[in-house]
């Protein structure tokens, strides 16, 4: 059933939302908030893929980008169309593509910088800016997994349109609850429609902690969890992921509210066992079209604004209503999967009661509705200006994702399949499929590479984030990308004809280039062979398993236990027979001559800035640029709070001033005296009141006061002043 604002028209939806107990309101707190937290991602997200750019895409690098960017005949705009990338403007700025690379980087990280600290720049343009900014960096670079999330999210914030004579300002879009729920519906269904085992055996999570691409320290700990909870945790991923979403466009304020939490609830616990970069950072960013600026106030404390004028009888129902919804979803997931209390055991048994045809028949019956969701509201965006109805409105990218999920059952329109493959290349709409199916069922499988110099004694090169020493905790590293790191799980995944980069990998480490060097370890000297390039190389696929508390309770020395697998990359040296032709095969053997750096100022500025941050870990080099903007942008908030308070105080001085300028100029029960007057005569009171000593000294006083006056009138007008003073002692 469709939601009730969307089967309307929009004043009829506008009347129907400020109705009690179904109001959207404000979302100005969330927009702000959504704002600067983008400009944040994009900053890590620029800051990331600097550092990494010359050993990945460097002249010297694993698959240096002038390799990608062949200039031909054909036009810049044409080359524009078919490879969109602000890299082919690279000669005019008198640069090479590396250099490009790293320009683009350092303009997209200091725009970023910048909006996070003015809030003037977090307007449709700049976004646009640094979407583009981050689209020209990709062009069949290793296919990070960051740029799937990024576009979206990126392009979210240039949709809006600007009635003609009107300022531009950020947009009201903070986010697409349409897209959120696509993201998170879709994440919970690829795990049932893959027909993998562990997902519908409930025993994927058993799993997924030891496996997943850079688990943190925690997931040790989560992974020693019991089987039955295990089990359960799955079916509580399920919830969250498929149901859950569906009241992300309930009418009901606090039913939104509750979707937000559990969401929540699920990307938390993902971000403290995983190293997934920003992506979980950017899916809670998605979340914030689910909040207003009552519950944003609620976390901050403030006074809350709007008046709640509900009626006793529609706030009952509305919490009946909640209820009835909680309840129902407590109801269909014990049945849907079979929850039962053992009493015995004092465990909790789950399993899956549904098939998959009942699972897809239910898919087919959701989708459809829900394409027509994002055609509805895409109509009613386009309808609205920038000011109006506060209503988070959706956009067709969420329509298009949509669409691109339901294309897997081959019944998209044939147009709506030309507008899809038309937008393609600029990453506006994905389709994600998050653990589609579950890896390292028998093992976690790890790729190690050993060097020697003389083919006897092998030494472990050791990477900085994924697992290898068997003693070394797992690192978090999180919102950083070490692409590297996360392309040695792919390619453990498989054999190294399935990753051709590997094959550079070792011929650059044999060479011995210090730029890939830096991938493996930023601080080059914890590299085994800093000093001098192994003469030869071999790598080994091992299984990996996390070690378990000892029998006692105790924690074990070692957080991995490991076995041999297999042979990955045969033992190899320069000139070998066998890197030679792997290398001629893949075309990774560069044929044309060592090139000149470029001298012009603008690339030697970019060299400079490079100097600066060599050397420096990617992790702490994020988190300080993150924990500078936060702290100047709380110093700025502190300071207009103190300029607002001494202004309040200010208004109210000057209402008093001007209240007793205006009272009455009499004064009752003081006879006219001046304030002085009165404290000399409390002064003199208190006096009085002392022992009869005090009395005797003062009628002394008295009398030797009185023979100057009555002898003579002129020595008393001639007095001197140390007379004057000895009386006022008195």
């Amino acid at each position: 059933m469709l939601p009730a604002p969307l089967l309307l028209g929009p004043e009829a939806a506008a009347l129907l939302l400020q109705q009690p107990g179904l109001d959207m309101g404000e979302i100005i707190q969330p927009r702000r908030m959504f704002l600067w937290s983008m400009a944040v991602i994009y900053l890590a997200a620029f800051v990331s893929l600097y550092v990494q750019i010359p050993g990945l895409y460097g002249n010297e690098g694993l698959l240096p980008a002038r390799w990608q960017l062949k200039y031909s005949g054909k036009s810049l705009w044409e080359q524009l169309l078919s490879s969109p990338s602000l890299l082919w403007f690279g000669p005019q700025l008198g640069v090479d593509t590396h250099t490009a690379m790293e320009l683009l980087c350092l303009l997209g990280a200091a725009l970023s910088f910048a909006a996070t600290l003015v809030e003037s720049l977090r307007d449709s343009v700049v976004f646009f800016c640094l979407w583009a900014l981050y689209l020209s960096m990709y062009q069949g670079q290793l296919a990070p997994g960051d740029r799937v999330p990024l576009y979206p999210c990126g392009s979210t914030d240039v949709t809006q349109r600007v009635p003609r004579g009107q300022r531009a300002r950020p947009p009201d879009l903070l986010a697409d609850p349409l897209a959120a729920f696509r993201l998170m519906f879709a994440s919970g269904v690829v795990k049932l429609m893959s027909r993998c085992p562990t997902w519908w055996g409930l025993t994927a999570l058993t799993y997924h902690y030891e496996t997943q691409c850079l688990p943190t320290s925690l997931a040790w700990f989560a992974h020693q969890l019991p089987v039955w909870w295990q089990k359960l945790s799955v079916v509580g991923t399920f919830v969250i992921e498929i149901v859950v979403p569906l009241l992300f466009f309930s009418p009901q304020r606090r039913l939104r509210i509750g979707a937000f939490y559990l969401q929540v609830l699920l990307q938390v616990l993902i971000i403290l066992t995983g190293n997934y970069n920003f992506f979980n950072l950017l899916t809670l960013l998605s979340l914030c079209a689910l909040l207003d600026d009552q519950h944003v106030n609620f976390w901050l404390r403030k006074a809350d604004k709007i008046s709640n004028n509900d009626s006793r009888l529609c706030s009952w129902l509305c919490y009946l209503l909640e209820l009835a919804v909680w309840s129902l979803m407590i109801f269909g997931s014990v049945v849907c999967f079979d929850l039962k209390l053992d009493s015995t055991k004092k465990v909790i048994t789950s399993k899956t009661a549904f098939t998959y045809h009942q699972f897809n028949q239910f898919l087919q019956t959701v989708t459809i509705p829900f394409i027509w969701i994002g055609v509805l509201s895409l109509t009613w965006r386009w309808s609205q200006p920038c000011s109006g109805v506060h209503v988070s409105p959706v956009s067709g990218r969420g329509f298009g994702e949509l669409c691109s999920e339901y294309d897997s059952h081959g019944k998209l329109w044939p147009g709506v399949r030309r507008a899809y493959d038309l937008v393609d290349r600029f990453q506006l709409v994905n389709s994600y499929g998050l653990f589609r199916r579950m890896t390292g069922v028998s093992g976690r499988p790890e790729v190690v590479i050993e060097g020697s110099n003389d083919a006897v004694s092998w030494t472990e090169i050791e990477f900085m984030y994924k697992p290898g020493n068997l003693s070394a905790p797992p690192a978090v590293v999180t919102p950083h990308q070490p692409r590297l790191d996360w392309q040695m799980w792919f390619a453990a995944l498989g054999d190294q004809t399935q990753a051709p980069w590997f094959t550079s990998l070792m011929y650059r480490l044999l060479q011995g280039k210090r730029d890939v060097i830096e991938l493996i370890q930023t601080d080059v000297s914890q590299y085994p062979f800093h000093q001098e390039p192994p003469a030869y190389l071999r790598a080994h696929r091992y299984r990996y398993w996390f070690t378990e508390p000892k029998a006692d309770g105790s924690y074990p020395e070692r957080w991995w236990r490991r076995v041999y697998d297999e042979e990955f990359y045969p033992t190899v040296h320069l000139g070998n027979t066998f890197l030679e032709s792997m290398l001629t095969q893949y075309g990774l053997k560069d044929k044309s001559p060592p090139r000149r750096l470029p001298n012009t100022p603008v690339a030697k500025a970019v060299r400079w800035v490079r100097s600066q941050v060599r050397g420096v870990p990617a992790p702490m080099l994020i988190w300080t640029l993150i924990a500078c903007s936060a702290t100047l942008c709380l110093l700025h908030g502190l300071q207009s709070r103190n300029k607002h308070t001494e202004t309040t105080a200010g208004t109210q001085k000057e209402a008093t001033t001007d209240q007793t300028a205006n009272a009455p100029d009499s004064a009752p029960e003081t006879g006219g005296k001046s304030d002085e007057e009165q404290e000399a005569e409390e002064e003199e009171e208190d006096d009085d009141d002392d022992g009869g000593d005090c009395e005797d000294e003062v009628e002394d006083c008295e009398g030797e006061e009185k023979d100057p006056v009555g002898d003579d009138k002129e020595e008393e007008d001639g007095m001197e002043t140390e007379e004057i003073l000895e009386k006022r002692k008195f």
